[in-house]
């Protein structure tokens, strides 16, 4: 948004929106939390405010919801192209949409109306044949291919999946897929135009987007051709067969690490991984949907009429106030909290590192399982000694119920009791409940708005214009690190508490490349200045201000 105010544009030249999701941190429960939140970050959610409103741009307030859930809920639609300032933007591929995760000069450059550029990519096809069954889920898919192609295979590729077995997910699940092609390192993944897409639009009062869609269904999928010989359409082609796949679980400290559930309780003994559970965590805008939450209700409620309880804390993030308020009214969280749960405010929470735990101290071996998206070392509490675990919500309950990860519940019972596999609804019966209070619409004109960044502020920062490049900066720069293994946008600049720092770019320059592993030294957070010869911190090194590079 300070990219925004320094464009020299009275408004936004494209339809845009602001969400208000990263800034809320689990502690306690979704009431104090936000509250908290809004007291805390009180100076950043007023500058989004005044800046979105005199721009032209539209304002999801705190608590509203997940930019991806509220996305699907009210933007996304097939056929059309979106480019967001996050990773998994791709969410919106379960409505048939072209969705890309950009950066935040990127995001501006479309504002102002200048083109954006994309390197053509290459075209994965994963073909999915069968049907799933038992206690497989969307999630399972993606957790599965996630192992075959690891964080890299997608790069520089969009990944189309096809096959009758698409028929399988609803547009939410096919959502959770798309989602996740980020952790395999693809530009963006896409389904095909069905009817569940034209029900889930309906759902969501778009009726007459889905008839739009019907009538140009056929350009909406993949041409028969392409069906008939993937190979000669594809640059890879992967077969996922749905009847037999199995629950997976991935992990620890990467996501690409997939085993089934019947390998993984043999892993955990094998590796020593804590097997106590300490966290089970299902939501975030991987798997926060009406369908995610009635299947794990669907679980809870059995358990709780048998007399169990989870032997974990559990905790449950929902999308979107719409979908808060709509299984609220549908007695859903009722049957969550009714076997131990505790409902999180609408936002990112602990997924990126936005949680205040209680239960361990930094340092402490244990292990905890989400129905989120990544898992990479310390990313969810700051604690480099978390195990922790990416499935389904349907098998995070499921080990919440049993306390221990050594123990399949899919086929061992709980005291006695063996757990069914749930059904859940893909729409709620009786609509849902609209978010009336989370928009604010943008003026006509906000000329007289005005944008107030207090100079003393260590949270905001206004933007001063790069020098121009000097093209002798370019010979013999020295190389600042070479970064061995993963280098994701975990590494490069951590969130959880940096966040709060996302709008003073001095301060947020200070998390650059701590948590990337040095080639020269094996050691994270260290580079050697080359001035003074001794190790230092990356951020620390490069205020020398001399030109630098990185490799990976």
């Amino acid at each position: 948004m300070r990219h925004t105010m320094s464009a020299g544009i009275p408004k936004v030249a494209v339809p845009s929106t602001v969400h208000c999701d990263h800034l809320i941190r689990a502690e306690h429960g979704a009431q104090s939390d936000l509250a908290n939140s809004l007291i805390e970050n009180d100076e950043v959610f007023n500058f989004l405010g005044s800046v979105s409103n005199k721009y032209g741009i539209g304002f999801w307030k705190p608590g509203a919801g997940i930019i991806h859930q509220v996305v699907l809920e009210n933007y996304a639609f097939p056929g059309g192209m979106m480019i967001g300032t996050d990773s998994h933007t791709p969410n919106a591929g379960g409505l048939g949409m072209i969705a890309i995760g950009v950066g935040g000069a990127d995001a501006v450059d479309v504002m102002a109306g200048l083109p954006w550029e994309l390197k053509m990519p290459k075209l994965i096809g994963v073909k999915l044949t069968g049907k799933m069954n038992g206690w497989t889920s969307a999630k399972d898919v993606i957790l599965k291919l996630a192992g075959i192609l690891t964080v890299k295979g997608g790069t520089g590729a969009i990944v189309e999946y096809f096959g009758e077995g698409c028929a399988s997910f609803s547009a939410t699940g096919k959502g959770t897929i798309c989602n996740m092609g980020a952790e395999i390192g693809a530009t963006t993944s896409i389904f095909p135009f069905d009817e569940s897409m034209a029900r889930y639009l309906e759902s969501t009062d778009r009726a007459d987007v889905a008839d739009l869609a019907r009538q140009v269904a056929e350009h909406l999928r993949a041409d028969d051709e392409v069906i008939a010989n993937p190979e000669e359409y594809y640059d890879q082609v992967i077969h996922i067969d749905l009847t037999s796949l199995e629950p997976h679980i991935n992990g620890p400290f990467t996501p690409d690490r997939a085993m089934p559930i019947s390998e993984f309780v043999q892993a955990v003994k094998q590796n020593n991984w804590p097997a106590e559970l300490r966290v089970g965590l299902i939501g975030s805008c991987t798997n926060s949907s009406y369908e995610d939450m009635s299947r794990v209700a669907e679980i809870a409620d059995y358990a709780a009429q048998q007399g169990l309880k989870t032997k974990s804390e559990f905790t449950i993030t929902p999308g979107s106030e719409q979908v808060r308020a709509t299984i609220e009214r549908d007695g859903i969280l009722a049957k969550l909290e009714s076997v131990g749960g505790t409902v999180l405010a609408n936002a990112c929470g602990p997924c990126i590192g936005q949680w205040k735990r209680h239960d361990v101290q930094k340092g402490d071996r244990n292990s905890i399982i989400t129905s989120f998206n990544r898992n990479f070392t310390s990313r969810n509490d700051g604690n480099p000694e978390t195990h922790a675990f990416v499935a389904s919500p349907e098998t995070v309950i499921g080990f919440a119920l049993t306390g221990d990860l050594t123990v399949d519940f899919t086929k061992q019972p709980i005291n006695g009791i063996a757990l069914n596999p749930p059904i859940g609804t893909e729409l709620p019966q009786g609509g849902f409940v609209p978010d009336a209070n989370g928009f604010i619409a943008p003026a006509e004109d906000g000329s007289a708005v005005q944008v107030v960044i207090a100079p003393d502020s260590n949270r905001l920062q206004k933007l001063e214009a790069f020098k121009a490049p000097n093209p002798e900066e370019y010979n013999n720069m020295p190389v600042l690190i070479k970064v061995k293994g993963k280098c994701t946008t975990d590494h490069i600049s951590m969130a959880g508490p940096w966040l709060r720092f996302r709008g003073h770019l001095d301060n947020i320059s200070n998390n650059m490349l701590i948590g990337a592993i040095n080639y020269a030294n094996d050691t994270a957070n260290s580079v050697k200045n080359i001035f003074t010869g001794e190790s230092t911190c990356p951020p620390w090194s490069t205020r020398t201000c001399m030109p630098w590079c990185m490799t990976s």
